[in-house]
C-alpha cells in the first residue's frame, strides 16, 4: 500500500482525500489581580485549590500578585480558561473578597 491519500472514484472526476491540517488552539493566560482587601492567604487557597498549586508554588505566585499587582495563575485553552475564572469569581464572592480574576490570549 502506498503512503499517497486515497482516490474514490464516483461517476465523474478523481476525489482525492485531502489530509486535514490541525492548529494548535490559542492558548490564554488566568491572571489575578491584586487588591488592599484579600488576605494572602486566600489568595494561597484559591491557587492551591483552583490551579493545583503546591504550597511554594502557590505562595510564590501569590506574593507576585502583591508586590507587581499582577500575576499569572496558568496558561489553559479558551474554555479551561473561562472556567477557572468563573470558578475563582464565585469562591471569592462567596467568600466576600473582592479578589479580581481576568485572562488573556498567550
Amino acid at each position: 500500500m502506498s503512503d499517497k491519500p486515497q482516490q474514490h472514484y464516483l461517476d465523474g472526476p478523481i476525489v482525492q482525500e485531502a489530509k486535514p491540517r490541525l492548529q494548535k488552539p490559542q492558548l490564554y493566560k488566568v491572571i489575578l489581580l491584586n487588591d488592599d482587601y484579600t488576605p494572602m492567604e486566600f489568595v494561597v487557597i484559591i491557587l492551591e485549590r483552583f490551579f493545583a498549586k503546591n504550597r511554594e508554588d502557590a505562595t510564590r505566585i501569590m506574593l507576585h500578585v502583591h508586590q507587581k499587582g499582577i500575576g499569572v495563575c496558568g496558561i489553559y485553552i479558551r474554555e479551561i480558561a473561562e472556567t477557572k475564572v468563573r470558578q475563582v469569581l464565585a469562591f471569592a464572592q462567596e467568600h466576600q473578597h473582592p479578589l479580581q480574576c481576568t485572562m488573556e490570549p498567550e
